[in-house]
């Protein structure tokens, strides 16, 4: 099965894992499986690799591409967000190291028929879990104008949303839009000729905007880390590969909240709660590709890693 997917940070991201031949460890977003590889290469066979992903190709090309590994492997077809219940069913107690690399998959943008690119005329779809019913197609037709500029605007930063969105709701009452190409063609007509000049493709950030109300990116992940927190041995780590300031944010402020003890209101002259760090900040700066990655693969060029360590 031809799964094309250009890993990012790969080096840099395995080496702040700090593998232990013997441990646990968890690729929360398993992909074609690049980290993945290079964590079962590390692991001995009393070592145990869990690979999570919501999408079923995936998961069917990775197992196929680790089997000539001689590591314990468990696949799980869910969302990383559910690591608390799946840790919970395979009955393990705490894990030495889990990856998240955050955002779509290069498969998923150039295999068309999924609808996550504005490059190629496809059904409006942007599902990373197929099975699940709610589409793009469902957001842009069903949601108020309101609700389309929020969303555009927040998780876009997009700052023609106000425009994009009345013009698709003006276009969607002639009839419903229903592809990719459509859309794309109602947000050129929103943006001014002038801002389409410079920049990226006017239709980028709405779509990736879309994308992640469709799949819930960004509501899951505060959660997904203090799980993944409490689930960490000591000293064990997590990775989190981000694709936009927003995700990196979230990233960067739940490992700042998870890294302070003392809780207190600052106005306190002395701690009176007595709290914990349950992490330590790896990288007090995100590690970001090199030169040379970024030429190879222009799509790592907005990645940034971040990693902590469980206290």
């Amino acid at each position: 099965m031809d799964f094309q997917h250009v890993t990012v940070l790969l080096k840099e991201t395995v080496e702040h894992l700090d593998i232990k031949p013997e441990g646990i460890y968890v690729d929360g977003t398993l992909g074609g499986a690049g980290h993945a590889a290079e964590v079962c290469g590390k692991l001995n066979k009393n070592g145990l690799f869990i690979g999570i992903d919501q999408d079923t190709t995936a998961l069917a090309v990775s197992k196929e591409r680790l089997a000539k590994y001689p590591v314990r492997q468990l696949f799980v077809h869910k969302n990383f967000s559910e690591i608390k219940e799946i840790l919970n069913d395979l009955d393990v107690a705490g894990i030495d190291g889990m990856i998240m690399d955050l955002g779509v998959s290069s498969h998923q943008l150039d295999e068309a028929s999924r609808g996550f690119s504005y490059m190629q005329d496809a059904p409006l779809d942007m599902r990373m879990n197929p099975n699940k019913s709610f589409t793009a197609e469902d957001l842009v037709n069903e949601y108020d104008e309101e609700m389309l500029t929020k969303i555009i605007r927040d998780y876009g930063e997009e700052k023609w949303a106000k425009r994009i969105s009345s013009f698709i709701v003006e276009d969607r009452k002639r009839k419903q839009i229903k592809t990719t190409g459509e859309l794309v063609e109602i947000i050129k007509k929103a943006v001014p000729a002038a801002a389409r000049r410079e920049g990226p493709h006017p239709a980028k950030r709405t779509f990736q905007a879309i994308r992640i109300e469709v799949n819930q990116e960004l509501e899951i992940l505060e959660n997904t880390i203090r799980d993944i927190a409490k689930s960490l041995n000591k000293g064990g780590r997590i990775c989190v590969i981000t694709f936009h300031s927003l995700e990196d944010r979230i990233i960067k402020n739940i490992f700042k909240e998870l890294s302070t003890a003392c809780k207190c209101p600052p106005e306190y002259p002395i701690c009176m709660c007595g709290g914990k760090a349950e992490l330590k900040v790896i990288t007090k700066k995100p590690i970001l590709p090199s030169e040379e990655e970024v030429e190879l693969n222009p799509r790592s060029r907005s990645a940034k890693l971040r990693v902590a360590e469980k206290v």
